[in-house]
């Protein structure tokens, strides 16, 4: 995994964990969620990652 991808997807949750946060602390279910989603597609963007430097091996 380039040290870009590994930056930018680590920034995707910090600000999705910001976000869920938030979202939780003014009781606003839609921002909460976008959140967790960002979480996710940053937790996926890694995995896929990791398996193309396993093939890269």
């Amino acid at each position: 995994m380039g040290l870009d991808d590994k930056i930018k997807n680590t920034a995707d949750k910090i600000t999705g964990g910001a976000k869920e946060k938030y979202g939780d602390a003014t009781g606003d279910d839609e921002k909460k969620a976008e959140g967790k989603k960002d979480q996710s597609k940053a937790n996926l963007k890694d995995a896929g990652e990791n398996v193309k430097d396993a093939f890269k091996s």
